[in-house]
């Protein structure tokens, strides 16, 4: 019988340079969307695809991070007096249960495949899944319960998918495809960053995966690859040729459209999307969107 996915790896030791000066003092990842950290939607879709152990890999300076996820008496107690119930029920369901959620420091920046491998003793032999923060998903149901329920047909490793015009294939992983099922396909190879020319396909790997315990024994054998780091999509692409110890690589095409949350551009557009989305935002904030943008129309 396959084994549950019921752990995720949550890779968060990034400095978020391309916030700077917020992240000089707060993690990217606990900057708001709309009214909750980016870190939260992560949880969430968590959550829904039945994980139940959480293991951020940080670094130096995301105490606050750690914070997040701890209980606030105070504040509860504070709520709690003034008969703030919606607010309070809000707020614990941030709270993690001891021994829910662990944290490991990654203390050198080698990359995503390395801030991994830093994890391999809390997961041991069990399949998992990582899931980048950045990436955010909008979805009817959570991009990771999709690959959950896909993954408990077909095993192995999984990959989310997305399709991406070529010329922007040199900031993805992208799929090399042997047999195009739909919503799922089944992968040769896996290019890292390759040239619009190189690009085997135009299907992206975005952040989420479902791996085996194999990777753990790949990126140990691993040297630095593109940009001079440890790149997760090498150690994937190796059980590629190996389906007899229960790999194989499959790139799912989720349902549901995602923002790069790691790009200022992305970061707005999700919280416009977000905002839009809310019922008790919407239309004060589509009503300013048309007036701007017909302020826009008028001055040109």
């Amino acid at each position: 019988m396959r084994k549950k996915v019921t752990k995720a790896i949550f890779p968060v030791a990034g400095m978020g340079t391309r916030f700077l000066p917020a992240t000089k003092s707060v993690p990217k990842e606990i900057m708001t969307l709309v009214d909750r950290p980016l870190v939260q939607y992560a949880i969430d879709e968590a959550r829904a695809a039945g994980i139940k152990e959480f293991i951020f890999v940080t670094s130096r300076g995301k105490g606050a991070l750690e914070d997040y996820f701890d209980h606030a008496p105070q504040l509860e107690n504070e709520l709690k007096k003034k008969g703030k119930d919606k607010l309070l029920e809000i707020l614990k369901s941030t709270n993690m249960d001891s021994g829910e959620i662990a944290y490991i420091r990654q203390h050198r920046a080698l990359g995503l495949g390395h801030a991994v491998w830093c994890a391999r003793r809390l997961v041991h032999n069990e399949p998992f899944a990582v899931i980048l923060p950045d990436d955010v998903i909008a979805a009817e149901k959570p991009c990771l319960q999709q690959m959950v329920e896909a993954y408990e047909e077909t095993g192995g490793n999984m990959v989310a998918a997305m399709e991406v015009p070529k010329e922007s294939a040199s900031a993805y992983g992208v799929l090399d495809i042997k047999e195009d099922m739909g919503s799922m396909v089944s992968v040769k190879g896996m290019v890292e960053k390759p040239s619009a020319d190189e690009a085997p396909s135009n299907l992206a790997v975005i952040g989420r995966y479902i791996l085996s315990p194999n990777i753990f024994r790949n990126l140990n054998k691993l040297k630095s690859g593109a940009g001079g780091e440890i790149q997760l999509t090498d150690a994937i692409a190796k059980e590629i040729d190996n389906p007899d110890r229960g790999g194989g690589v499959y790139g799912y095409r989720f349902r549901g459209q995602r923002f790069d949350c790691g790009s200022k551009a992305g970061f707005l557009q999700a919280t416009v999307a977000f905002g839009l989305a809310r019922d008790e935002l919407r239309d004060d904030l589509e009503g300013y969107l048309q007036e701007l943008m017909a302020a826009r129309a008028a001055a040109e």
